[in-house]
């Protein structure tokens, strides 16, 4: 059993239209050899459809559904999820009536860290505010 889950994680990871076709049996056969391995796995294709609901109250009780169907798995991890996505549903569902992420903002910072450790025994505080505040204008000037 350990030799056919060996090496599948990116399979198990992506969603199952986009394996590649000659892919595709080596993971029929790890689901296949262990009932917990597709379990979760079909409990993380089901959760993808979240964001594909027409509307809040149809995501509000897919979710709701998803995590009953998760606490009952009888899988310690997908029970665990279960959990936190109720303890977070307000969070989630909110995504629904405002459609924003949080990627811009962990863009920048990601900027600033890099920026922290190339300035880093800096000493001159206020040299720092400014190269924080050229952050932005320096990439407008590398691409014009």
């Amino acid at each position: 059993m350990k030799k056919t889950v060996k090496g599948i994680r990116y399979l198990l990871l992506m969603r199952r239209d986009n394996v590649r076709e000659d892919k595709l049996p080596r993971l029929e056969e790890a689901l296949k050899n262990n009932e917990p391995l597709n379990i979760g796995y079909l409990l993380k294709e089901a959760l993808g459809l979240l964001r594909e609901q027409r509307h809040f109250q149809a995501m509000a009780g897919f979710l709701k559904e998803w995590c009953q169907g998760a606490a009952d798995s009888g899988v310690r991890q997908m029970q665990q999820l279960a959990k936190t996505l109720r303890l977070h549903a307000r969070g989630i569902l909110n995504w629904w009536k405002h459609r924003i992420n949080n990627g811009r903002m962990e863009g920048i910072n990601n900027k600033i860290k890099t920026l922290l450790r190339q300035t880093y025994g800096l000493r001159d505080e206020r040299y720092f505010t400014l190269k924080l505040y050229s952050l932005h204008d320096s990439r407008l000037a590398l691409l014009g």
